[in-house]
């Protein structure tokens, strides 16, 4: 892979340097081995550790968390009261989590994590345990505040983290809820790797005489990230992929998908290919999304396949390429997914696929980080190979739940005994078992299990049997999705 050429660090000195930080702090960063401040850290800590309120904007992967994680844990060692951080997905909240344990456990302080997809009664029992620092997603932490279960008033200081994508998904709501119910005598910390009005409105409705911090104008991309595009068809971008993935054979590699269900197919197409994949998305429980990430982290899978919920929250620092195999809906979301590569210092690749119609699109991208994009020709692509369902299902990854197995085993058996009259007897049952649609929790919208008909197999209703023979029979079947909330 061409490396772009390396560019000088900016010195930003020592954590030592830092006005205020406290000795026992500087112990335990000098511990972990962390000597040199990042450039967002180097300019906001000083401020924050004398309780002002900051705005800061930053991308991913600048060092934001011990930004404003280190200002806390010392206000919070200092007096009583509780730290809050809202962060907009389960995968960033549990990776803020393990950033400020390094640095609160060994002096003491307790986190905890409360996000949904996941029972809330183990994250009740930890609120009852009093935490120094809850880090939560708004929806969840908003559904214990109706239940009376979680309060603010010993909340001191809030951090919004990643504030333009939680405004993004929609929990504008949610966020004014906690900053109006918090107590007044707060410092408030909001970091955003964009500034929409929408974040200026917050700003100025919830913060007093914030310090402005900018590291990098918005819609910077990473510097140490080469970036190309290829112009091709929808229909070939699986054959365009597949020859990525034997010229970048040893490379960690992230995908990123437009939709939930495009992302599951890629992911199912490369194991077929004969690569090891992963796939991380709305539609996966916080279990499956744990063991995805975990094991792409470890190597047991070098591809994984994301919807953006995905851009801010994944933190691996081998990742060499990402691919852009649909274009984001927001352009700002691109600098966010280039953004998983190229990091720690590494150099990294960014490729996106665009298809004609979608040229008009780059030129927006090429506006917002004010660079041009190189267009490269295609070589010949490796012609599109035959794909087998049963390869698919013996490539299926190992931490699908049995659950979902075992019911999608009933639903195919009921369907291949109750065909309707009219469908033949060669063909395959209308239910696509764990290879399609039907066996995708949808955790947004609800969804329903539509069998081949076994309930109507009989004549005598020839509006419900053609109905059944279609697969849009099986009413029993239909069952509503669990909520999505990040």
């Amino acid at each position: 892979m061409n490396k772009p050429q390396e560019q000088p660090k900016q010195t930003t000195g020592r954590f030592s340097d830092l006005k205020g930080i406290e000795h026992k702090i500087l112990s335990v960063l000098s511990k972990k081995n962390f000597v040199t401040p990042t450039p967002i850290q180097h300019q906001v800590i000083p401020g924050a550790l004398q309780g002002k309120d900051v705005v800061g904007i930053a991308q991913t992967g600048t060092g934001k968390t011990l930004a404003f994680g280190i200002p806390m844990i010392q206000s919070l060692l200092r007096q009583r009261g509780q730290g809050l951080i809202l962060v907009p997905t389960r995968e960033l909240a549990d990776q803020v989590e393990k950033s400020l344990s390094i640095v609160g456990a060994p002096l003491g302080l307790r986190t905890v994590v409360i996000i949904g997809g996941v029972s809330q009664q183990t994250q009740v029992k930890a609120i009852k345990r009093n935490p120094h620092i809850v880090i939560a997603t708004p929806g969840r932490l908003d559904d214990l505040m109706k239940q009376g279960i979680y309060k603010l008033n010993q909340v001191r200081i809030i951090t919004l983290d990643e504030a333009d994508r939680m405004l993004d998904i929609g929990f504008l709501p949610q966020i004014k809820r906690v900053l109006q119910t918090a107590p007044k005598e707060r410092q408030t910390m909001l970091f955003s790797a964009t500034m929409p009005n929408s974040i200026s409105s917050l700003a100025s409705a919830f913060m007093k005489l914030p310090l402005r911090i900018e590291i990098a104008p918005q819609g910077t991309s990473a510097e140490n990230v080469q970036q190309e595009v290829f112009v091709i068809t929808k229909n070939n971008k699986m054959r365009l992929l597949d020859s990525l993935l034997q010229q970048y054979q040893t490379d960690k590699m992230l995908i990123f998908s437009r939709t939930k269900y495009g992302a599951k197919k890629i992911a199912r197409d490369i194991r077929i290919l004969g690569h090891t994949s992963t796939e991380i998305h709305s539609n996966r429980s916080q279990a499956q999304r744990k063991a995805a990430l975990a094991g792409f982290i470890k190597g047991k899978f070098r591809v994984m396949v994301a919807t953006d919920i995905a851009a801010r929250g994944i933190d691996v620092k081998d990742i060499a390429i990402v691919v852009n195999f649909d274009l984001p809906e927001n352009s700002d979301d691109y600098v966010h997914r280039i953004g998983r590569t190229g990091r720690a210092g590494k150099f990294g690749k960014a490729i996106s696929f665009v298809t004609p119609s979608e040229k008009a699109d780059i030129k927006k991208i090429e506006r917002l980080i004010r660079k041009s994009l190189p267009i490269l020709s295609l070589s010949a692509l490796p012609p599109e190979r035959k794909k087998h369902s049963h390869l698919a299902q013996q490539h299926t990854q190992e931490n699908e739940r049995p659950y979902n197995r075992n019911r999608n085993k009933q639903y195919s058996n009921r369907n291949q005994a109750g065909q309707s009259d009219g469908q033949s007897q060669k063909k395959k049952p209308s239910h696509r078992g764990r290879g399609g649609k039907s066996s995708s929790r949808s955790s947004d919208n609800k969804s329903s299990h539509r069998g081949g008909g076994g309930r109507y197999s009989g004549q005598k209703n020839k509006k419900r049997s053609s109905r059944s023979s279609r697969g849009g029979g099986g009413g029993r079947h239909r069952r509503s999705g669990q909520s999505s909330r990040h």
